[in-house]
């Protein structure tokens, strides 16, 4: 018999809620985004408003890490206990199972995404509000912001479940998604052309570009500059590619 998607779903939603340490870590990591932005909002607080603040970079990069670790952890805590090799006994279509994870994890880092992200500008909001510089909700740039930063974590995620697949091995994956994730961005710098175009793409280079507010910088030209189309790519090409390798590696590899 033939398991329904909509099972599969169900399968792999019990899998995550079922793990005792689920709730407490997703806790911790949106109580610490949000203190990140908190923080930079109270280091620099008489100054304009800035989308920055609220989604701070150290926010950011710390929703990187988590979301990129524990998408991974979802995938690959199955290869290391040998429970893939009874799950896929049951349903031996393992593209629909990879494709379930998938959709669960980003259904889940969506969720917490949108948690994060609106709980970072309400802190930001009310600690500016003491010195009369909170923005309203209605300015422009808000909701691409409050997107931008809410969607980062299921794509983050999503690349770490494809690496999971791909390397089966947690130490390694994790270490390989926080290079990807984090390191690449700081080892390609905007000193080339060519080293520009490697930073442009990158998540957290477009994550920064969908929260800003502000134009290029005098230093740099319009053409070395990021577009938002460009970042909104990024954000859309990195999760398939990452679920679309793991599709072809389950089913040409064995568990």
């Amino acid at each position: 018999m033939t398991a329904r998607f909509s099972d599969l779903l169900a399968s792999e939603w019990i899998k995550i809620r079922s793990l005792r340490s689920t709730p407490w870590t997703l806790a911790l990591v949106t109580v610490l985004v949000v203190a990140c932005s908190a923080t930079a909002t109270l280091s620099n607080p008489q100054h304009t408003f800035l989308l920055g603040d609220a989604f701070s970079t150290a926010g950011g990069m710390t929703l990187i890490l988590a979301a990129g670790s524990i998408g991974a952890i979802t995938t690959v805590s199955e290869y290391s206990s040998g429970l893939i090799r009874t799950t896929t006994v049951a349903v031996p279509a393992r593209a629909s199972l990879v494709l379930a994870k998938a959709v669960v994890v980003t259904a889940l880092w969506t969720v917490l995404g949108a948690i994060m992200a609106g709980g970072s500008f309400a802190v930001s909001e009310a600690v500016l509000s003491r010195w009369h510089a909170a923005v309203p909700i209605t300015h422009p740039g808000v909701f691409r912001a409050f997107l931008a930063s809410t969607l980062l974590a299921p794509v983050c995620a999503l690349v770490g479940l494809g690496l999971g697949v791909l390397i089966r091995h947690s130490a390694t994956t994790m270490v390989t998604s926080t290079f990807a994730l984090l390191m690449l961005p700081v080892l390609f710098t905007p000193s080339r052309r060519w080293t520009t175009d490697v930073n442009h793409a990158m998540v957290l280079s477009a994550w920064r570009r969908l929260v800003e507010a502000w134009g290029p910088p005098n230093a740099v030209g319009p053409e070395h500059y990021p577009t938002l189309t460009g970042a909104l790519v990024v954000y859309v090409t990195w999760p398939l590619v990452a679920v679309a390798l793991a599709v072809i590696a389950v089913r040409r590899r064995d568990v």
